[in-house]
C-alpha cells in the first residue's frame, strides 16, 4: 500500500474505533467535522495538551486509543523509535486551510481503514 511504512501483507479484520488526536498544528474544529467518520476524535487543545510536548502527547494518545494525525515528522520518528501504538497518520501536505485537511482526511478515509486494520504497521504517510 502507497504511503505505508512497515512490512507489506494482507490486513486482518478491523474492529477498533477510529478516532483521531489531531495535533496542534491542526485545526480543533477537525474533530467536529469529522465526527461522522472518526468519531470520538479530539485535538490535543481540547484534551488539555496545548502546550504540551511530543512525548507528552504521544503517551496520552497511546493511554486513550488514539490515533495520531500531524504533519510533524516528530511523530514519525517516534514510531520508528518506540514502535506503536499509537499509529500516527502523518499529513505531507504542508500548510493548508482546514478544509483542504478535512477533504484529505475524507478522501483517504477508507485508506486509513486499511492502515488501522493492519497490526503489523504503525505510520500511514498521506498527502
Amino acid at each position: 500500500m502507497p504511503g505505508v511504512r512497515g512490512r507489506k501483507g494482507e490486513a486482518c479484520g478491523f474492529t477498533r474505533r477510529m478516532k483521531l488526536l489531531f495535533d496542534q498544528n491542526l485545526s480543533f474544529k477537525l474533530a467536529r467535522q469529522l465526527d461522522d467518520l472518526f468519531p470520538g476524535s479530539r485535538q490535543v487543545r481540547l484534551v488539555g495538551l496545548d502546550r504540551a510536548d511530543d512525548n507528552t502527547v504521544w503517551q496520552y494518545a497511546r493511554q486513550h486509543d488514539y490515533v495520531l494525525v500531524t504533519q510533524d515528522v516528530d511523530y514519525w520518528a517516534l514510531s520508528n523509535l518506540r514502535g506503536f501504538p499509537p499509529e500516527v497518520v502523518w499529513l505531507q501536505c504542508g500548510n493548508q486551510p482546514t478544509r483542504v485537511i478535512e477533504a484529505l482526511l475524507r478522501r483517504n478515509h477508507a485508506a486509513v481503514v486499511r492502515f488501522l486494520a493492519d497490526p503489523r504497521i504503525g505510520c500511514l504517510a498521506i498527502g
